[in-house]
């Protein structure tokens, strides 16, 4: 497949034709990506647990990646790192409001910059561009719905260079029912009591459930038709449990169309991913990271 690209040679824009294989890489160059973002799980407790049945129906139809690793702890600079390639120097996961917007590349702006598009869907935000720490109340414990700082392209809202348009930070609700109208990436953030996070008294077995369901009823049929409309679902996680043992090891599977089923045991992080898309749609890499873009899991 063929796409084209307008470039500006000598003050006249003129149109190339781009081949939908990236270069050496030979990535295919989908025409939707959702990447969907769970919570504080490790691989172990999700693959092969019986309170993640969808999670593991995408395992087996798509590609699991074995040895996917967050960067680091605490959340927030996983989400960074996803977006933007760097962590922006946030260690923790207290609220940016009095440090963003940023004005670093990111993921959005550079798509923007190349004539694809961008969304930001996030379940639960209370208002196009919202731009506060949090809102609504949890029903599993005490805490909230949103929270900014699973929502990684908020701090880049603004106009401006790598600036990200307010109008393009909604609500999931705004998530459109015909995929063909979805933008070239997506991110989609499930609220905390549905990402995995919000554990309550029910325990842990239940917040997986629980997450695994939303996924199952707001993100099945995308990734049904993903498969044959040449397009992609990439689910991740931000971080693991903690758990010593388990080296921030996290469960990542791409699932659509163009893509081997199968297992990849070749260590991956976040920056690997974003390096993929970033190859991809033909993005410059701005991120002062030494990951590859994945390779090896494209069906010819």
């Amino acid at each position: 497949m063929k796409t084209s690209a307008l470039v500006l040679i000598g003050g006249t824009i003129v149109s190339l034709l781009c081949s939908s294989s990236q270069g050496s890489y030979d990535i295919p160059r989908y025409d939707h990506v959702v990447v969907v973002i769970e919570e504080n799980h490790g691989y172990h407790e999700l693959i092969g647990s019986v309170n993640a049945p969808y999670i593991n129906e995408l395992a087996k139809g798509g590609m699991l990646f074995t040895d996917s690793h967050g960067i680091g702890h605490a959340s927030q600079p996983n989400y960074l790192a996803l977006f933007s390639g760097s962590t922006q120097g946030v260690k923790g996961d207290g609220c940016l409001s009095d440090k963003a917007p940023f004005k670093t590349p990111n993921l959005g702006a550079l798509l923007i910059s190349k004539r694809f598009t961008f969304m930001g869907y996030a379940q639960t935000m209370p208002a196009k561009g919202f731009l506060g720490c949090t809102s609504q109340s949890s029903a599993v414990t005490i805490g909230h719905l949103y929270a900014r700082k699973h929502t990684p392209w908020v701090n880049w809202l603004g106009s401006g260079p790598n600036r990200i348009p307010d109008s393009l930070s909604v609500s999931m609700d705004d998530f459109p029912k015909n995929f063909k109208h979805l933008p070239t990436v997506s991110f989609v953030i499930p609220d905390m009591d549905n990402d995995m996070h919000n554990i309550g008294m029910a325990g842990d077995a239940a917040a997986i459930r629980r997450g695994d369901k939303w996924l199952k009823e707001h993100l099945s049929s995308y990734a049904d038709w993903a498969k044959k409309h040449n397009s992609l679902l990439i689910l991740t996680f931000d971080e693991d449990d903690y758990d010593p043992k388990n080296g921030n090891k996290i469960v990542t599977i791409f699932y659509g169309d163009k893509l081997n089923q199968g297992e990849y045991s070749k260590t991956i992080n976040h920056y690997a991913v974003l390096h993929t898309l970033e190859v991809m749609y033909g993005l410059p890499s701005p991120d002062n990271v030494s990951a590859a873009p994945i390779t090896g899991i494209w069906a010819k």
